[in-house]
């Protein structure tokens, strides 16, 4: 299976494109990660009450499908490689680029569980649905004395809003990195992300998202 998913990818990676597959997940998660900073910073200035209790359940359940979505991500990621494109040509800049990837694969990992934590410790502590349908049980903070459910809550919140701050700094540099690499370099890093949009009849030069061929050399004039 994984050498067929492999063979399938090919015809993606030789044009520097990632898979239908990665990017959708790279996309939707950017989506998710977004909208977790704005409503986590809008939902610490609602008063106490019902309204409160409920945007952080559903902010602690979005943060549950974003750690399954990573996970996938990452299992797919090992199983079809990306492209090799022209940010990985860069010397240490490549390294550095590498090394951001990582920090984002763990904040997906820390965020989420650190705010399972907090939910789990508050009690009673309502249960959490992954995706708004799989069930998800609290952690068992409930068999804890109240000084430790108290520690786990506080732990928890430093470990949280230490990675929201480097989410924070983490997600306009890739997208400065991005744009960079798009308008100031000029390669193929940012469109090997895009979807693919088929052309139709009307552009007679085939898939504009195509890497373009070298081009021809000029023919010497005669005389």
């Amino acid at each position: 299976m994984i050498r067929s998913l492999r063979e399938w990818s090919r015809s993606f990676r030789d044009r520097g494109k990632y898979t239908p597959v990665g990017v959708t997940f790279h996309w939707i998660m950017a989506g998710l990660v977004i909208y977790q900073l704005a409503s986590g910073w809008l939902m610490d200035r609602y008063a106490v009450g019902p309204d409160k209790l409920a945007a952080y359940q559903r902010h602690t359940e979005i943060g549950l499908t974003l750690l399954t979505l990573g996970v996938l991500r990452l299992i797919w990621r090992l199983m079809v490689p990306g492209p090799i494109n022209d940010a990985d040509r860069q010397g240490w800049r490549t390294n550095v680029a590498h090394a951001l990837h990582y920090a984002f694969y763990a904040l997906f990992a820390i965020l989420p569980l650190s705010g399972w934590i907090m939910w789990s410790a508050i009690q009673p502590a309502e249960p959490l649905e992954l995706a708004g349908l799989i069930p998800v049980p609290t952690m068992p903070f409930q068999d804890f004395s109240p000084e430790w459910q108290r520690w786990a809550l506080d732990t928890a919140e430093t470990i949280h809003v230490i990675g929201v701050i480097a989410l924070t700094l983490l997600v306009p540099a890739h997208a400065l990195a991005a744009i960079k690499h798009h308008f100031w370099d000029r390669d193929d890093v940012f469109t090997g992300m895009l979807p693919e949009v088929p052309d139709t009849d009307w552009h007679p030069g085939g898939p504009n998202y195509s890497r373009p061929g070298p081009s021809p050399q000029a023919r010497p004039a005669d005389g």
